[in-house]
């Protein structure tokens, strides 16, 4: 199981706009921040975004995405909305994914550090 993920910004203050607005629509809240970073959870799950500690810019990696589980698919298209209106780029709408199962419903955006992130649900609500 993960305990936790981090991925790597180039500007703190910019990120928390982002993540500040988005993750709190899959139940996700800020549990720490300075300045070279802010954690978000759960409890059971800790997300962070933080500057590298080797000092060398942030890049995102090549071919690697997150996915943060949504109850319904409600919460899917607010998550996609509300990252869009704060800095996010779309990476692929809120839609059904068949080619990845029948209930897979999910929306694909990047952070504003090119980060791709999504949301997803196999909730037909």
């Amino acid at each position: 199981m993960i305990h936790h993920l981090s991925v790597g910004t180039n500007d703190i203050a910019r990120a928390r706009v982002f993540y500040d607005a988005v993750l709190p629509v899959i139940g996700m809240r800020l549990l720490n921040g300075s300045a070279e970073s802010a954690d978000y959870g759960t409890g059971a799950f800790l997300f962070s975004v933080e500057t590298p500690v080797d000092g060398k810019p942030a890049a995102p990696g090549n071919g690697v995405h997150i996915a943060f589980a949504a109850g319904r698919r409600a919460m899917v298209d607010q998550f996609y909305e509300i990252a869009l209106a704060h800095g996010g780029r779309d990476a692929g709408p809120p839609g059904l994914r068949p080619e990845y199962d029948a209930h897979y419903y999910g929306a694909f955006v990047l952070d504003p550090d090119g980060n791709k992130i999504e949301a997803v649900t196999y909730s037909s609500k």
